[in-house]
């Protein structure tokens, strides 16, 4: 269990995959690839899904079929949320995904942060901008606009989202 204040926000999303080190996922400590369990946790848990974050972990470990290092696969997020968010809509490219999850309530983005792979989720404020976790350090729990997001992190690569639109 992990007992650190700087780990969660005051309404318990995951903000700091620097203070999971304790734990490890595909063989190796959280803190260096968690951040794709803890995209899909804080997603659920903002949808008021019963969830607790080990149990996301240890899940989506588990559909890994090779225990080797590395970051969570595409193909283990798909069908995560296929199983527990089955309303998330997948958009591949920078330009579509920026459109679709700016017109989104909540959803999670794969792009890569510092050329390395990295899942970010985001939920939709009252203020209309959206509030981000675990981007980065001193980003672990930051509100901007979505334009502002694409700009200063979906720099190169592969952009993805998954979003969870209005009713």
């Amino acid at each position: 269990m992990i007992n650190n204040d700087k780990a969660f926000s005051k309404d318990l999303y995951i903000i700091d995959q620097d203070c999971f080190h304790e734990i490890t996922y595909r063989t190796m400590p959280a803190d260096i690839n968690g951040c794709g369990w803890i995209s899909a946790y804080n997603l659920r848990h903002y949808l008021g899904q019963d969830v607790n974050y080990d149990d996301v972990r240890l899940e989506m470990d588990e559909m890994h079929y090779l225990k080797v290092p590395g970051p969570t696969l595409m193909v283990v997020m798909r069908a995560y949320l296929k199983k527990y968010v089955p309303q998330a809509k997948e958009t591949v490219g920078r330009e579509e995904a920026l459109a679709a999850a700016e017109k989104s309530l909540a959803g999670i983005f794969r792009y890569r942060e510092r050329l390395e792979p990295h899942f970010v989720s985001y939920i939709r404020t009252d203020n209309g901008k959206f509030r981000f976790f675990n981007v980065a350090d001193g980003l672990e729990d930051c509100e901007m606009p979505m334009s502002k997001f694409g700009e200063e992190h979906l720099r190169g690569g592969t952009v993805i989202v998954f979003t969870v639109d209005p009713e």
